[in-house]
């Protein structure tokens, strides 16, 4: 199973340094990009700096049926 990591803090925090391979979809945009994450295949994993905002989209898309869990702080994931 493949493994998506979703980065949801700003443009400029995830330019600033983020997981390779990671996806930046910033909280702000999680609910107009619903559509894209869920054609994502394999396993979604939320990230940004603490835990905090991830855990807030990660929540959301449990609500509307996107399988996903919270991953914490990006510097854990790497």
């Amino acid at each position: 199973m493949s493994i998506k990591i979703i980065d949801v803090r700003t443009i400029a925090e995830f330019q600033d340094g983020h997981v390779a391979g990671s996806i930046n979809i910033p909280l702000s945009e999680i609910q107009s990009r619903v559509n894209e994450l869920k054609e994502m295949e394999g396993e979604l994993i939320l990230c940004c700096a603490s835990g905090n905002r991830s855990g807030q989209a990660a929540a959301y898309l449990n609500s509307i049926g996107i399988t996903c869990r919270n991953g914490g702080s990006w510097l854990d994931l790497r």
